[in-house]
């Protein structure tokens, strides 16, 4: 998968870039870049997550569900499906219970 590449980008991030039968919609060195954009923003936000939850004590699912819907904005500057995909490696880095995080709908995303 790596074609030369030191980085590692797990199967969960490249099934983001596959159409219905598997072929990737862009290329590896593409999706690489995204990767380590969104592993780098779900490793910075381990500290907020954190302060979050020892400040204002919400449960950890309403903390990462804020994040969430924080990273769906057009500012972030990342696809829906990567911002679902770095809120999940965020609770694994937090060793939190992960939310059940819907994709919004076509319709609700191109109303945007």
């Amino acid at each position: 998968m790596q074609d030369g590449s030191q980085i590692f980008v797990p199967d969960s991030f490249i099934a983001l870039f596959q159409g219905r039968n598997q072929r990737l919609r862009q290329p590896l060195d593409e999706i690489a870049q995204r990767y380590e954009l969104c592993e780098d923003l779900a490793q910075m936000l381990v500290e907020q997550a954190q302060i979050l939850y020892h400040q204002s004590a919400p449960s950890e699912s309403a903390i990462l569900q804020t994040i969430y819907s924080g990273l769906q904005t057009p500012d972030a500057g990342i696809s829906a499906e990567e911002a679902r995909w770095v809120v999940l490696r965020l609770s694994e880095l937090l060793e939190w219970k992960a939310p059940e995080l819907l994709l919004p709908s076509p319709a609700e995303d191109g109303a945007a």
